[in-house]
Order: structure tokens, then sequence, then C-alpha cells
């Protein structure tokens, strides 16, 4: 079973405002807001005390353009304060622009190309070439669907549209982070909005987990 993590105060200001970083001499996590619960989460499981989080909002996803120029200023804000700075971001639709930009920092990000991969594990996501059909929700994006998918895309005006969109996916797969029976429930509700077969895998943390160990265990 995977456990649920603590619910966080405050939760979608920290998605659209970010968790301040505390104290100096640390580790700093620049972070996608998407990512705050699982990594709040994981730190805590960790007793990784020395690592800071600050997130960058959530709702950048709609704009990948705009990603990684938001990253470079966060890290540029606050490299004086920590000895070492990792990013909390696949590529998100940045065409490689991203990873340009953290080699030329000499900041280290998670590997893969969004999120749907490295909650599912690099490897494994990678092998599913036959889900060029799949749309992906993680537990994240089930619990936001109306803000970041139905709301932007104009469907709760125009629901015509809903085939123009999504008339070229047959499923809607759900990556779920945690064992919480209504989330599943919305998900299951977000594929029949969706009018697509519903899958439900049990991915846990994924290639998260693995990355932010291996950098919470690093000697700074």
């Amino acid at each position: 079973m995977i456990d649920q993590p603590a619910p966080l105060p405050g939760f979608d200001e920290l998605t659209q405002q970010g968790i301040p970083p505390s104290g100096t001499g640390r580790v700093l996590i620049v972070a996608c807001g998407a990512l705050a619960r699982e990594i709040l989460d994981l730190k805590a499981r960790g007793g990784w005390s020395h690592l800071d989080l600050t997130c960058l909002p959530a709702i950048l996803h709609n704009h990948p353009e705009k990603i990684t120029d938001a990253v470079r200023a966060a890290v540029e804000k606050h490299r004086a304060r920590y000895q070492a700075i990792y990013v909390a971001y696949a590529d998100c639709g940045t065409g490689g622009q991203l990873q340009a930009a953290c080699d030329a920092l000499g900041v280290e990000m998670i590997k893969g190309p969004h999120c749907y991969s490295f909650f599912e594990g690099n490897a494994v996501f990678g092998a599913h070439e036959d889900e060029i059909t799949a749309f992906y929700l993680t537990d994240f994006l089930t619990r936001q669907f109306d803000a970041f998918v139905w709301k932007p895309l104009g469907l709760d005006r125009h629901p015509e549209l809903l085939e123009a969109y999504f008339g070229h996916y047959t499923k809607l797969v759900y990556q779920a982070q945690t064992d919480d029976p209504a989330l599943l429930a919305k998900a299951q509700d977000c594929a029949k909005r969706l009018g697509l077969a519903f899958e439900h895998r049990k991915t846990g943390y994924g290639d998260l987990a693995v990355t932010l160990k291996d950098w919470a265990q690093r000697p700074v």
C-alpha cells in the first residue's frame, strides 16, 4: 500500500506562491509547485531537515515557454545563500532549454521528459511506446483537473470542443502517488467526462524519491 502524505495547510497558496526557503548554508530544491506535496512528504519521511524547498507556480505547466526563465531566476536569486541547489523539474515541454540552462548554471535537474515519466520510472515509462493516445493524470492534476485542464481549455463554456481536444485519445491513465479512494473516484470521473477508458496505476513517487534521496545524501 502506498502511504498518504500528511495534509499540507495552505496548499493552494503553496502551489501558486511557493514555500519561502528558510535558513542559510543549506541545500535548496527549486521545484514545480505540482510536486510540493510529494517533496515535503519525502523530506519528512527521510528526515532531511537540511533541505529547503521553494516552488514555482504549478500553472507554469500551461506555459512551458516560461519555465526556463523562471527556474533560472530562482536559482540566481538563491545561489548565494545555499551550498547546493537542485531543480525538481524534468524537461516539462521546454524542448531541452531547461536542461541547457541548468547545465550553464551548474545545477542538476530530474532526468526525464516530464513528471508522468519519472513518477512511473523513466525506464518503465519509456517502454510504453504504444501509449501515444493516453492522457495522464497524477494526484496533483486529478485534484486540480478543473483548474488546469477543463477551464483553461474552455470546456466549461464550450463542451463541443471536447472532440477537438481529446478525440485522438483512447484512455486516461491515473498515476497514483498515494492510496486515496476519493482521488481514485475523481480520476475515474475525469475519464468519464473526457469520454475515455480508465486505467489506474499505483506508481508511488517513482524516480522522484530516488533522485531526492540522492540529492539529500550528497555531502555539501
